[in-house]
């Protein structure tokens, strides 16, 4: 079984990072619709936190996509979507928050458990 961790760190700021994040999210529907039970989460960190905001928005254009993958996102960076200046928007979304590495999500502990780190 496959173990992948998405990352998304591009932000908002033009049509490539729209291109990433929507390729994130279509690698995580494409793990759910195989179906073979491979583990795949997505997480927000750096300025990628900024993206769960607009992709809420049911009248942005991967809103669709975004909802249909919700479920696997895994969290968001704390430390990142302070200072990203979202934190309260996220918090009203149903998205956590990690912050297990001072602030920060533990890499690490993703890679000790055996999953494969793609950044986007």
């Amino acid at each position: 079984m496959a173990k992948t961790a998405l990352i998304v760190l591009a932000g908002t700021n033009g049509h490539s990072d729209l291109g990433r994040v929507f390729n994130a999210l279509e690698v995580v529907r494409e793990y759910e619709e195989d179906g073979q039970g491979d583990a795949v989460t997505l997480i927000f960190d750096g300025a990628g936190t900024e993206w769960i905001p607009e992709l809420e928005d049911p009248e942005h254009d991967a809103h669709e996509i975004y909802a249909s993958v919700k479920e696997r996102i895994e969290e968001a960076c704390r430390f990142c979507a302070k200072s990203s200046g979202v934190f309260e928007e996220i918090q009203e979304t149903e998205i956590d928050f990690l912050d297990d590495f001072e602030g920060h999500p533990s890499i690490k502990s993703f890679v000790d458990e055996g999953y494969e780190v793609v950044t986007f």
